[in-house]
């Protein structure tokens, strides 16, 4: 089984593709300083597996290491991501 994680700067989407297929995915709104998650996605029929935490550790960890942005967590999930990591919470946009 063959694993990708994926930043589509165009679509404003990170994403992971498993055999090629897309299972999750991460899309955001840049706006000023900040990087706004406001959705994620992972196939119905594939939840339960880890992929979306997969994909917002990897676009979080790209934030932090290839931008200045700071996060804002609109969708429900990446707010959640960040309650489970508060070592992460320098990220955030105050």
């Amino acid at each position: 089984m063959a694993s990708e994680l994926l930043h589509d700067t165009e679509r404003h989407r990170y994403f992971l593709r498993v055999d090629g297929a897309l299972v999750s995915a991460a899309d955001y709104v840049l706006r000023d300083n900040t990087i706004s998650f406001n959705h994620t996605f992972t196939d119905p029929k594939l939840r339960g597996r880890g992929y979306a935490n997969e994909v917002v550790t990897y676009a979080v960890d790209d934030v932090e290491q290839n931008t200045t942005y700071r996060v804002v967590p609109m969708c429900w999930y990446v707010g959640q991501w960040f309650d489970e990591h508060p070592e992460r919470a320098a990220l955030l946009a105050r």
